[in-house]
Protein backbone atom coordinates (compact mmCIF):
# COMPACT_ATOMS: atom_id res chain seq x y z
CA UNK A 1 0.00 0.00 0.00
CA UNK A 2 3.26 2.40 0.79
CA UNK A 3 4.37 1.44 -2.47
CA UNK A 4 0.84 2.12 -4.29
CA UNK A 5 1.10 5.86 -2.07
CA UNK A 6 4.21 6.46 -3.00
CA UNK A 7 4.14 6.02 -6.21
CA UNK A 8 0.82 7.64 -6.98
CA UNK A 9 2.14 10.55 -5.46
CA UNK A 10 5.42 10.60 -7.85
CA UNK A 11 3.17 10.49 -10.63
CA UNK A 12 1.12 13.91 -9.70
CA UNK A 13 0.95 17.10 -11.40
CA UNK A 14 4.05 19.42 -10.01
CA UNK A 15 3.67 23.05 -10.31
CA UNK A 16 6.29 22.98 -13.58
CA UNK A 17 9.32 25.93 -13.62
CA UNK A 18 10.37 25.99 -17.31
CA UNK A 19 13.66 27.81 -18.34
CA UNK A 20 12.07 28.72 -21.88
CA UNK A 21 9.55 30.97 -23.68
CA UNK A 22 8.09 31.86 -20.42
CA UNK A 23 6.86 34.98 -22.11
CA UNK A 24 5.86 35.71 -25.98
CA UNK A 25 7.46 38.37 -28.22
CA UNK A 26 4.00 40.69 -27.58
CA UNK A 27 4.57 40.31 -23.80
CA UNK A 28 7.86 41.15 -23.51
CA UNK A 29 7.70 44.63 -25.89
CA UNK A 30 4.53 45.64 -23.88
CA UNK A 31 6.67 45.34 -20.55
CA UNK A 32 4.35 45.10 -17.88
CA UNK A 33 6.98 43.88 -15.48
CA UNK A 34 4.68 44.83 -12.24
CA UNK A 35 2.14 42.76 -13.58
CA UNK A 36 4.35 40.12 -14.29
CA UNK A 37 5.55 39.98 -10.49
CA UNK A 38 2.63 40.16 -9.12
CA UNK A 39 1.85 36.54 -11.05
CA UNK A 40 4.66 34.83 -10.56
CA UNK A 41 4.49 35.46 -6.61
CA UNK A 42 0.54 35.10 -6.70
CA UNK A 43 1.57 31.48 -8.22
CA UNK A 44 4.37 31.07 -5.80
CA UNK A 45 7.77 31.16 -8.11
CA UNK A 46 10.76 31.44 -6.58
CA UNK A 47 12.85 34.42 -7.73
CA UNK A 48 14.74 32.74 -10.46
CA UNK A 49 11.91 33.13 -12.66
CA UNK A 50 13.01 36.39 -13.87
CA UNK A 51 15.80 34.34 -14.98
CA UNK A 52 13.67 32.62 -17.24
CA UNK A 53 11.93 35.57 -18.36
CA UNK A 54 15.17 37.46 -19.18
CA UNK A 55 15.97 34.81 -21.30
CA UNK A 56 13.09 34.55 -23.20
CA UNK A 57 12.86 38.39 -23.86
CA UNK A 58 16.71 38.53 -24.41
CA UNK A 59 15.97 38.27 -28.06
CA UNK A 60 13.84 40.64 -28.39
CA UNK A 61 16.33 42.79 -27.24
CA UNK A 62 14.12 43.56 -24.03
CA UNK A 63 15.67 43.57 -20.14
CA UNK A 64 13.65 42.89 -16.92
CA UNK A 65 12.59 45.72 -15.17
CA UNK A 66 13.98 44.13 -12.05
CA UNK A 67 12.81 46.75 -9.14
CA UNK A 68 9.28 46.82 -10.68
CA UNK A 69 8.76 43.09 -10.98
CA UNK A 70 10.78 41.96 -7.46
CA UNK A 71 8.44 44.63 -5.86
CA UNK A 72 5.05 43.36 -7.27
CA UNK A 73 5.88 39.79 -7.09
CA UNK A 74 6.27 40.85 -2.70
CA UNK A 75 2.38 41.80 -3.32
CA UNK A 76 1.79 38.68 -4.91
CA UNK A 77 3.64 36.75 -2.64
CA UNK A 78 0.75 37.67 0.01
CA UNK A 79 -2.05 36.23 -2.30
CA UNK A 80 -0.12 32.57 -2.39
CA UNK A 81 1.01 32.57 1.48
CA UNK A 82 -2.17 32.09 3.13
CA UNK A 83 -3.21 28.94 5.15
CA UNK A 84 -6.26 28.63 2.60
CA UNK A 85 -3.62 28.65 -0.37
CA UNK A 86 -1.00 26.37 0.74
CA UNK A 87 -3.85 23.65 1.51
CA UNK A 88 -5.01 24.57 -2.07
CA UNK A 89 -2.08 24.27 -3.42
CA UNK A 90 -1.18 21.23 -1.28
CA UNK A 91 -4.44 19.28 -2.77
CA UNK A 92 -3.55 20.16 -6.55
CA UNK A 93 -0.21 18.11 -6.01
CA UNK A 94 2.08 22.02 -6.70
CA UNK A 95 5.73 21.92 -5.30
CA UNK A 96 6.48 24.47 -2.77
CA UNK A 97 9.49 26.33 -3.19
CA UNK A 98 9.77 27.99 0.20
CA UNK A 99 8.79 31.19 -1.08
CA UNK A 100 7.53 32.68 1.80
CA UNK A 101 8.34 34.75 4.70
CA UNK A 102 9.01 32.12 8.24
CA UNK A 103 6.29 34.02 9.80
CA UNK A 104 4.08 33.03 6.98
CA UNK A 105 5.01 29.64 6.91
CA UNK A 106 4.12 29.11 10.14
CA UNK A 107 0.26 28.78 8.97
CA UNK A 108 1.12 28.07 5.16
CA UNK A 109 3.22 24.86 5.63
CA UNK A 110 0.85 23.05 7.80
CA UNK A 111 -2.15 23.28 5.70
CA UNK A 112 0.36 22.38 2.31
CA UNK A 113 1.47 19.74 4.04
CA UNK A 114 -2.55 18.68 5.08
CA UNK A 115 -3.04 19.05 1.08
CA UNK A 116 -0.30 16.71 0.24
CA UNK A 117 -1.83 14.05 2.69
CA UNK A 118 -5.08 14.44 0.82
CA UNK A 119 -3.28 14.67 -2.61
CA UNK A 120 -1.52 11.41 -2.35
CA UNK A 121 -4.34 9.60 -0.78
CA UNK A 122 -6.67 10.44 -3.09
CA UNK A 123 -4.24 9.38 -6.27
CA UNK A 124 -4.08 6.44 -4.66
CA UNK A 125 -7.58 5.68 -4.89
CA UNK A 126 -7.16 6.79 -8.67
CA UNK A 127 -4.72 4.79 -9.38
CA UNK A 128 -5.97 1.79 -7.99
CA UNK A 129 -9.04 2.50 -9.14
CA UNK A 130 -7.38 2.42 -13.30
CA UNK A 131 -5.61 -0.47 -12.51
CA UNK A 132 -8.89 -2.33 -11.70
CA UNK A 133 -10.33 -0.79 -14.92
CA UNK A 134 -7.79 -2.27 -17.09
CA UNK A 135 -7.91 -5.30 -15.62
CA UNK A 136 -11.45 -5.88 -16.08
CA UNK A 137 -10.76 -4.25 -19.83
CA UNK A 138 -8.40 -7.27 -20.35
CA UNK A 139 -10.80 -9.36 -19.13
CA UNK A 140 -13.48 -8.70 -21.34
CA UNK A 141 -11.46 -8.74 -24.22
CA UNK A 142 -9.84 -12.33 -23.49
CA UNK A 143 -13.01 -13.75 -22.98
CA UNK A 144 -13.92 -12.32 -26.46
CA UNK A 145 -10.95 -13.72 -28.14
CA UNK A 146 -11.81 -17.18 -26.39
CA UNK A 147 -15.27 -17.29 -27.20
CA UNK A 148 -13.93 -16.13 -31.22
CA UNK A 149 -11.79 -19.42 -30.93
CA UNK A 150 -13.64 -21.48 -29.70
CA UNK A 151 -16.66 -20.74 -32.55
CA UNK A 152 -13.19 -21.14 -34.65
CA UNK A 153 -12.64 -24.74 -33.61
CA UNK A 154 -16.21 -25.70 -33.96
CA UNK A 155 -15.95 -24.99 -37.83
CA UNK A 156 -16.03 -27.92 -40.27
CA UNK A 157 -13.35 -28.19 -42.78
CA UNK A 158 -10.47 -28.00 -40.90
CA UNK A 159 -7.50 -29.47 -40.80
CA UNK A 160 -5.52 -31.55 -38.07
CA UNK A 161 -2.88 -28.96 -37.83
CA UNK A 162 -5.47 -25.91 -38.02
CA UNK A 163 -7.26 -27.81 -35.01
CA UNK A 164 -4.01 -28.09 -33.35
CA UNK A 165 -2.91 -24.43 -34.01
CA UNK A 166 -6.33 -22.68 -32.62
CA UNK A 167 -6.09 -25.14 -29.62
CA UNK A 168 -3.25 -24.10 -28.79
CA UNK A 169 -4.16 -20.58 -29.03
CA UNK A 170 -7.14 -21.28 -26.61
CA UNK A 171 -4.66 -22.40 -24.30
CA UNK A 172 -2.60 -19.37 -24.47
CA UNK A 173 -5.73 -16.72 -24.05
CA UNK A 174 -7.30 -19.18 -21.56
CA UNK A 175 -3.93 -18.12 -19.33
CA UNK A 176 -4.32 -14.41 -20.27
CA UNK A 177 -7.45 -14.73 -18.73
CA UNK A 178 -6.73 -16.18 -15.49
CA UNK A 179 -3.99 -13.50 -15.20
CA UNK A 180 -6.31 -10.41 -16.17
CA UNK A 181 -8.81 -11.84 -13.33
CA UNK A 182 -5.75 -12.87 -10.52
CA UNK A 183 -4.73 -8.93 -11.75
CA UNK A 184 -8.34 -7.80 -11.17
CA UNK A 185 -8.48 -9.47 -7.83
CA UNK A 186 -5.46 -7.67 -6.48
CA UNK A 187 -6.61 -4.32 -8.14
CA UNK A 188 -10.03 -4.52 -5.98
CA UNK A 189 -7.49 -5.50 -3.14
CA UNK A 190 -5.29 -2.40 -3.54
CA UNK A 191 -8.31 -0.02 -4.36
CA UNK A 192 -10.05 -1.23 -0.89
CA UNK A 193 -7.39 -0.54 1.00
CA UNK A 194 -6.81 2.59 -0.76
CA UNK A 195 -10.47 4.29 -0.35
CA UNK A 196 -9.72 2.99 3.79
CA UNK A 197 -6.67 4.84 3.89
CA UNK A 198 -8.27 7.89 1.97
CA UNK A 199 -11.08 7.83 4.24
CA UNK A 200 -8.85 8.19 7.21
CA UNK A 201 -6.77 10.60 6.14
CA UNK A 202 -9.51 13.04 5.23
CA UNK A 203 -11.26 12.29 8.90
CA UNK A 204 -8.79 12.78 10.15
CA UNK A 205 -7.85 15.83 8.75
CA UNK A 206 -11.48 16.92 9.19
CA UNK A 207 -12.77 20.30 8.14
CA UNK A 208 -10.69 22.63 9.44
CA UNK A 209 -10.09 23.74 5.83
CA UNK A 210 -13.81 24.47 5.15
CA UNK A 211 -15.95 22.92 2.08
CA UNK A 212 -13.61 21.06 -0.10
Amino acid sequence: MKVLIAAAAAATGVLLLSGCATMNEDQCMVGDWGGQGWRDGAAGYPTSRIDDHAKACAKYGVAPNMSAYLASREDGLRTYCTWENGFRQGRQGNSYHGVCAPAEERDFVPAYEDGRRIHSVEQAVSAAQSALNSAISRIDDREDKLDAKERELRQEGLSNEDRERIRNRIREVRGELRDARRDARQAEENLRYAEIEARATISAIGGRYGVW
